[in-house]
């Protein structure tokens, strides 16, 4: 009796033994956010993907690792590319825009030389834009106009330029209605189609981006942040002196605003109507600061 209990306590210890030696050889189950520890992005502007360590040794029978850059990388961009937006730039004086596609249709407006509107396609040897909120042709032969491209900002910038380009064509209209109140409640006097320089500028910010500007160039331009003439980029604001205002100081010397769209170019009002041209020479030397709404 005593020989088999023997036998059988031994029998248990050694499966205890084999048992206690299986668990010992497993490793604690890893943590989720040990998982990606060891990733890096390259200088050329691309962060490898990152292999799950848990999947080491699970691609065959062998144990061998597939180094196959299809399996274990992938290039993903890190930085979004530079987009372009088309424009029709006119190369004469005088360049008629139109109700339609021919030369029998009305003529809703002019271009002076450089001037551009946006580009909408083509049809017919026609460019399609848009003007006075409608849409309107410009031919497109005889090297009359040519398309430009123009870097892209942001997207909330580019919708502000967007319900700028809507507005080309409108009259300048000095005192005009505000859309609101600077403060985002609307003005039931506004009056569609109209604007001023400062105007055009809240009208478009509000609507585009509901960026809230004041009632007139004084005032806006204590708001934004300040940019540096070297660091102008598209979308930002910028606020000239005039004729009437030169010899002013402080605040009471701007007596101009206008929406940058970089390449020298500008998108405001002022004294004909709504317009996208180059800075001229004389409106350089009127430039008192820009600022950055956005």
């Amino acid at each position: 009796m005593i020989k088999k209990i023997s036998k059988l306590t031994l029998l248990v210890f050694l499966m205890g033994m084999v048992l206690a030696s299986v668990v010992g050889c497993q490793e604690a189950p890893m943590k989720e956010e040990d998982k990606y520890q060891n990733w890096e992005v390259d200088w050329d502007g691309y962060r490898p993907s990152v292999k799950d360590p848990s999947d080491e040794g699970n691609d065959g029978d062998d144990g061998n690792v597939d180094e196959s850059p299809d399996d274990t990388e992938q290039n993903i961009p890190a930085v979004k590319p530079v987009t372009y937006t088309k424009m029709l730039k006119s190369n004469t004086a005088n360049l008629n825009i139109r109700s339609a596609p021919t030369t029998s249709a009305s003529v809703v407006g002019k271009m002076d030389k450089g001037d551009m509107v946006r580009y909408e396609g083509l049809q017919n040897g026609w460019y399609k834009t848009v003007y006075k909120e409608k849409t309107a042709y410009i031919y497109a032969g005889n090297n009359y106009v040519s398309i430009v491209h123009m870097k892209q900002g942001s997207e909330d910038i580019e919708r502000v330029i967007a319900v700028g380009e809507e507005l080309l064509g409108h009259p300048y209209v000095w005192g005009s209605q505000r859309y609101h109140w600077g403060n985002g409640k609307l003005n039931t006097n506004f009056v569609p189609g109209q604007f001023d320089c400062s105007a055009l500028m809240q009208y478009i910010f509000f609507k585009g981006a509901n960026v809230l500007m004041d009632l007139n160039t004084r005032t806006q331009v204590v708001q934004g942040e300040k940019v540096e003439e070297g660091q102008l980029r598209r979308g930002d604001v910028m606020f000239f002196t005039n004729d009437s205002r030169y010899n002013n100081t402080g605040i009471e010397r701007v007596g101009h605003v206008a929406l940058y769209l970089g390449d020298n170019y500008i998108l405001h009002t002022a004294s004909d109507y709504a317009v996208i041209e180059e800075i001229s020479a004389k409106r350089w030397s009127y430039f008192i600061v820009a600022k950055r709404f956005i």
